[in-house]
């Protein structure tokens, strides 16, 4: 049977993007070397050959005429840079619709995913059906049942498209190992904002503390690796999660007020409840936005700028987990893009 796609048209007020440069570049990573002597008769022996590994791949494009400051995306858990590309149902994803703002975008593959796929440790990856428990992770609804208001993108091909994006990890996560490789991406396009997904916001936070060229920080739904200073980390805090109580990471004093020096949005959605709830989906949720909170009075108290911005207090609503896919995501990055002109960043 054929399968029917969908068709891709260009909205005839949107105009023609000029790009002046792009391309990619591996960032950070490591050169293992094997023991002995290589035997050039015995190619196939690993015995003194190197192998490049734990790098992050970059792909980034330059419009005509760019902003001062750049923007780096990193995704998160299960993911690639793919995420920023388009959306599901076809539309302009976040690398473009920046790219209108005028803003160069780079585009991060994190180390052990995706086109940065070289690991240098062992992984098995084992296939298992687990989208039923990302449906409500993702707060697209109660699976099967989608919320009523719900802004992620209808249909079937874009419910397929969605999916099909996730990819394996081909190592250990290793936030350390990502702000690495992050941090020289950071040094190649300069005067940077990051804009990171969920997983992603750990190593966004280690990056701004190891490379002063970071200037800002978005975090969309940051889900772990909260940082506090030392002594002021909270108790973990219990959920219905299917992930367990969440636990805050201790830092140095001195690395943590690194992030009082740049200005921090974190955002989330919608359909995340204020008290306890038996849907594991939301509460993991409700548990990270109250940590988010945490984190940015701490910040503050320091004299940073830290935000926590909930998507239905400014009167959007229906918004997932993954909000610069939804069918409001140019909504969601013209108020991003006010915030960087607000803080000084969109000029």
């Amino acid at each position: 049977m054929r399968r029917s796609f969908q068709t891709i048209s260009i909205k005839p007020w949107k105009k023609p993007i000029t790009i002046a440069a792009q391309g990619s570049f591996a960032a950070g990573g490591r050169i293992m070397k094997e023991e002995g002597t290589y035997d050039g008769n015995h190619p196939l022996n690993p015995e003194g050959q190197e192998k490049h590994v734990d790098h992050g791949y970059v792909f980034y494009q330059i419009p005509l005429h760019p902003k001062k400051i750049s923007l780096l995306f990193l995704h998160g858990a299960g993911q690639s840079g793919a995420s920023f590309e388009t959306t599901p149902d076809g539309r302009e994803g976040f690398q473009t619709l920046f790219l209108r703002k005028g803003y160069p975008v780079y585009l991060f593959d994190q180390p052990r995913r995706g086109r940065a796929g070289s690991s240098g440790v062992r992984e098995a990856i084992v296939p298992k059906g687990d989208e039923a428990l990302w449906f409500d992770i993702f707060r697209i609804g109660h699976y099967p049942d989608r919320f009523p208001d719900v802004q992620f993108p209808e249909g079937k091909e874009a419910e397929d498209q969605f999916w099909r994006k996730v990819t394996p990890n081909t190592g250990d996560f290793d936030a350390s190992l990502v702000s690495d490789a992050l941090s020289e991406a950071v040094s190649r396009a300069g005067s940077t904002v990051l804009i990171t997904h969920s997983q992603g916001g750990s190593p966004g936070w280690f990056t701004a503390m190891k490379n002063p060229d970071v200037k800002g920080i978005i975090a969309l739904e940051p889900g772990v690796g909260f940082v506090f200073p030392k002594g002021e980390v909270p108790p973990p805090m219990e959920s219905s999660s299917p992930f367990g109580a969440l636990k805050g990471v201790e830092v140095p004093e001195g690395d943590f007020r690194k992030l009082t020096q740049i200005p921090i949005l974190m955002v989330f959605g919608d359909h995340i409840p204020d008290a306890p709830s038996p849907y594991g989906g939301e509460d993991n949720w409700r548990v990270r936005l109250q940590s988010a909170r945490l984190m940015a009075e701490a910040i503050n108290r320091r004299g940073g700028r830290a935000k926590v911005l909930r998507l239905p207090d400014v009167g959007i609503y229906g918004n997932t987990h993954f909000l610069f896919e939804d069918k409001n995501n140019e909504e969601i990055a013209d108020l991003l893009g006010e915030w960087l002109v607000r803080e000084g960043l969109g000029e």
